[in-house]
Formats: C-alpha cells, sequence, structure tokens
C-alpha cells in the first residue's frame, strides 16, 4: 500500500508542479509520476534538513514539501535542457 501512495503523491505532486512552472514541459502521465516521485524524495531531503525527521516519513507536510521538491527537479531538468536545443 506505501508504494501505491507514493506514486498516487507522486502523480499529484509531479502535475501540481508542472502547473506552477512556467513554460513548456513536454513529458507524459508516467514521466510526470517520476518527476512526483523524485522530487517527493528530493522535498524530503529539504525537509529534514529543518526537522529530525527521517526523508521517507509521512507527515501532513509531505505534499507541500514534495510539490517543492518537483519544482526544484523540473527547474533542474529545465537548465540543464537548454543547451541542447537544436535549432533548425
Amino acid at each position: 500500500m506505501g508504494i501505491l501512495w507514493l506514486l498516487v503523491v507522486g502523480l499529484v505532486a509531479g502535475l501540481i508542479a508542472r502547473a506552477l512552472v512556467p513554460g513548456r514541459q513536454s513529458m507524459g502521465l508516467l514521466m510526470t509520476m517520476v518527476l512526483g516521485v523524485v522530487g517527493s524524495f528530493v522535498g524530503g531531503f529539504i525537509g529534514s534538513l529543518f526537522t529530525r525527521r527521517a526523508i521517507t516519513d509521512m507527515h501532513a507536510t509531505g505534499l507541500i514539501m514534495s510539490v517543492v521538491g518537483s519544482i526544484v527537479v523540473l527547474l533542474l531538468v529545465q537548465m540543464a535542457g537548454r543547451g541542447r536545443r537544436i535549432h533548425a
């Protein structure tokens, strides 16, 4: 049940992050879910820097930090992809 919950929270966090970050993100639902799951771990790491909780602890601010982590990951991916564009 924990893995299913992680995937659902990851999908929701990824969708919210994609809605908040300006610009076009060309990714499907699976990559949005991966973005959210990775963002959940990044958000958990950021949250653990300020509290004594473990990265994987479930708590009330988990979705908020998942969205924050997803935004950070999405911005990093966008910055890394800027140099790879091919202009025709």
